[in-house]
Parts: structure tokens; C-alpha cells; sequence
């Protein structure tokens, strides 16, 4: 493990203050979690204020450094990698894998993506999403104080024109149903960690309907509300990909991020 020690120069939260280090937002998590990330020598365990002149110690391995995308299994027709913010989900990484991506992350969404080597596999992999056989999670820090471990109905109509879509209680002309499986992981005042599972996958499901709940996610420039991302200074949403479940396809895989 590599030790690195930094002055923080200005206030901010410590999760920004790593990212600024080239580090995704899942690893900083994991970075808490496994209890190496100190502040004025006291061991953090979440996502805490800094203020300028506090001493920050952080333990890492050389390949947490973020990259455009890790490789994170691979066999003769399919690929699992995981994408950095920034980048987009097609074009490059399809170029550099010689794979086709069977679902898309946000260009500012970081995470696990898959895409098929063959033929064989692109029409497996198909079946399996469209029949709900894989299961996709996410990490979101959202604004303000949420507790919940419930799923939550809502109804989603898409703007394609503007590349925005808007939830609502009732259904809609033109609306789709959408669900959304919502766990606390903490809960704070100022923040909250959630995991998310998503039981159906729709355009900017996620970032939507918990902006429409009251609790949209950290540097949300889309959905989020401006004066919140420049308290925080953030300028990327806090989404994360982190983990996939595969059940009765061809492909037998369980991997997370932390």
C-alpha cells in the first residue's frame, strides 16, 4: 500500500478532496470503509467536511488511480469493465475492446459495463436484460438526510429532444413505469450514501427520480440544483456502478467495486 499525506487547501468534502487525486468515487468509498483515510489522525469512515489547513493521510495501491476503464473480467465472448467519469460508453471503449456495449452509463457516470465479444453472447446477453436475469447496483451520495430500505413506483416521460426526462406520482400521457430499489448506507445532515438497485432500467431513471423524491445526487448540473453543487464543488454527479449480479445466463458473475 502506497501512504500519502496532503494539507487540505480549502474547504470541501473528503470524498471530492480524493477524487481530486485521480481516485473514482467507488474506490473512495472503499478507501472509508476499509478505515484508511485519516483526518488530523482520526480514522473516517464517511464522507466528512474538511477545512482548509487539515491533515489528510490516505492509504492506497498504485492501481486505484483512475484510469479510462479497468478490464475487470474477460473470456472468449464477453468483457466486464469498469468505466471511469468523463468518458463515454460507446465509441472508444468498443473501438479498444473490439466489443459491442450492451447498456450505457451516463458519459459522467462511472461503473461496471458489459459488452459482447460475439454474436453467441450479444444475443444471450440481450435475452438476460430484457428478462430482468441481470441485476444492476449503484452508489449515489444524495442531498441532505434520507433513511429509507424500500422501492419506490414512479412514472417516467422523456423529453428526447432535450435529452431531459421528468417523474411522476400518477401515470402520464406518454409515460413509462418506472421502479426503484432504495438502501441507506448512512445518512447525514448535509449528505446520504445509498445503494440502489434498478428494477427497471429507463434514461436517467436514477438521477431523476431522486431529484423528484427530494434528494437529488451531489453535482448533479442536470437534475440537482445548482447553489447544492457549488456548496459542495462538485461538478460530476457522486453515481456509481458498482455491482452486478448475473442469474441463469451463460455467464456466471457476481463482482463490486467495494
Amino acid at each position: 500500500m502506497i501512504k500519502k499525506e496532503e494539507i487540505v487547501d480549502k474547504s470541501k468534502k473528503l470524498i471530492t478532496f480524493l477524487q481530486d487525486f485521480g481516485f473514482t468515487f467507488a474506490d473512495c468509498n472503499k478507501m472509508l470503509r476499509n478505515k484508511d483515510v485519516r483526518v488530523n489522525g482520526k480514522i473516517q469512515k464517511e464522507n466528512a467536511n474538511l477545512n482548509a489547513g487539515d491533515s489528510v493521510v490516505f492509504y492506497y495501491s498504485e492501481d486505484m488511480l483512475e484510469k479510462k476503464y479497468e478490464k475487470i473480467f474477460e473470456n472468449d465472448d464477453v468483457v466486464i469493465v469498469y468505466k471511469s467519469a468523463g468518458i463515454e460508453s460507446v465509441g472508444q471503449i468498443e473501438e479498444s475492446l473490439k466489443a459491442r456495449a450492451m447498456h450505457r452509463l451516463d458519459r459522467n457516470t462511472e461503473g461496471l459495463l458489459v459488452y459482447a465479444k460475439s454474436e453467441k453472447s450479444e444475443k444471450n446477453l440481450k435475452k438476460a436484460f430484457k428478462n430482468g436475469k441481470i441485476h444492476k447496483f449503484y452508489l449515489a451520495e444524495v442531498i441532505g438526510e434520507f433513511d429509507v430500505d424500500r422501492i419506490f413506483e414512479g412514472y417516467l416521460v422523456k423529453d428526447a429532444q432535450n435529452s431531459f426526462v421528468q417523474i411522476f406520482d400518477k401515470k402520464m400521457p406518454n409515460s413509462v413505469k418506472i421502479v426503484t430499489k432504495i438502501k441507506t448506507i448512512y445518512s447525514k445532515k448535509e449528505t446520504s450514501l445509498l445503494e440502489i438497485e434498478l428494477l427497471t432500467g429507463k434514461t436517467h431513471q436514477i438521477r431523476a427520480h431522486l431529484a423528484h423524491l427530494g434528494h437529488a445526487i451531489v453535482g448533479d448540473g442536470k437534475y440537482g440544483k445548482n447553489a447544492d453543487n457549488k456548496k459542495f464543488g462538485f461538478s460530476r454527479q457522486k453515481l456509481a456502478s458498482y455491482k452486478m449480479k448475473f442469474d441463469d445466463v451463460e455467464i456466471f458473475f457476481k463482482w463490486q467495486r467495494i
